[in-house]
């Protein structure tokens, strides 16, 4: 049997060479007589993946020294909390831009934990069809937050803020390693590893160490799994990881670098983008159509509706476009 395209948001496609390394190691990883599954966090087998992950981020990502690499659960919607409870402990207000769902959802949760959110830019005039221009942020913000590319509305930052000494979080699930990002124009950056990187189960953080509070400084209330302190200090295994995730994740990153690294990947999203949008933006009667403004465009998810609303898959389009609007 073939295998299927898979156009998936996430959990999305791996790479074939990857998913049968994984699958001729099932049964005896490295001699070792067991599943990667099995073994534990902790053994002599074990350690050197994990650490071999953070290395290859560090390398391909070239991640500053004064960063922690962090492996994480809870999916990039905990990271709503966790970047509220860790960095809204100063002055207790963030900068937030809001260009989609997640981005709205990140905004509601700190507010709901008792940040004072400032929306201080918005797309939604336009159905998140663009990315505001905020090209400067100042203010006595605790943190400035943005989704760097927004995988259900399909637009993306051609951009970075300047936010003097605030530090800036950006969300980069649906991006991360699919193009070189400078690191060190950011605070933290968080992604979901099952959009670019890996099965889920692992989330990718990335923070600069001087913005890492002691646990007790946390905002009031924080458990001690959602502080950053304590999985910098343990080295993403203060508890049991989801270690065959990483394990994948180890594998992906090899993969990447031996495809060009992030300027590799770059090259292949810009290839295929283009190929999508110059049909969308040039097919006959214009039936199909791009929903995102040129200078806004993801390279990574290319949404599109069609002239006529004429099937099931456009009334559910429309819906969730209302639905959006109304929040």
């Amino acid at each position: 049997m073939s295998r299927v395209y898979n156009f998936s948001a996430g959990p999305s496609c791996l790479p074939e060479e990857v998913l049968k390394e994984c699958a001729a190691e099932m049964l005896d990883y490295n001699g070792t007589g067991q599943s990667v599954m099995e073994m534990s966090h902790r053994s002599k087998a074990y350690e050197p993946i994990i650490q071999d992950a953070e290395a290859m981020i560090r390398k391909l990502m070239k991640v500053p020294d004064n960063y922690k690499v962090l492996f994480v659960q809870g999916g990039g919607s905990t990271q709503f909390a966790m970047v509220a409870q860790n960095l809204g402990i100063h002055t207790g207000k963030a900068a937030y831009i809001e260009t989609g769902v997640w981005a709205k959802k990140a905004a509601a949760e700190a507010k709901k934990l008792g940040v004072e959110v400032d929306v201080i830019a918005s797309s939604k005039d336009k159905n998140y069809s663009y990315i505001p221009k905020v090209e400067k942020i100042s203010g006595d913000y605790d943190y400035a937050y943005i989704c760097f590319n927004n995988t259900i509305m399909g637009t993306h930052y051609e951009y970075i803020p300047d936010t003097g000494k605030i530090p800036l979080v950006a969300d980069i699930s649906s991006c991360v390693l699919s193009e070189p990002l400078d690191v060190s124009k950011f605070g933290l950056l968080f992604a979901g590893a099952q959009k670019n990187l890996a099965p889920a189960g692992v989330t990718l953080v990335i923070i600069r160490e001087d913005l890492i509070p002691e646990v007790e400084n946390c905002r009031a209330g924080t458990p001690t799994m959602l502080a950053y302190k304590t999985h910098a200090d343990n080295g993403s295994m203060y508890n049991t990881p989801p270690c065959y995730t990483i394990y994948v994740l180890d594998k992906v990153l090899h993969w990447i670098e031996k495809n060009g690294g992030a300027e590799g990947m770059l090259k292949r999203n810009k290839e295929k983008a283009e190929y999508l949008y110059n049909y969308l933006d040039g097919n006959e009667g214009n039936f199909y159509h791009a929903t995102t403004e040129v200078g806004s465009r993801s390279l990574m998810n290319v949404p599109f509706l069609t002239k006529y609303s004429t099937g099931a898959e456009d009334e559910a389009s429309k819906a969730k476009e209302k639905e959006i609007n109304d929040k």
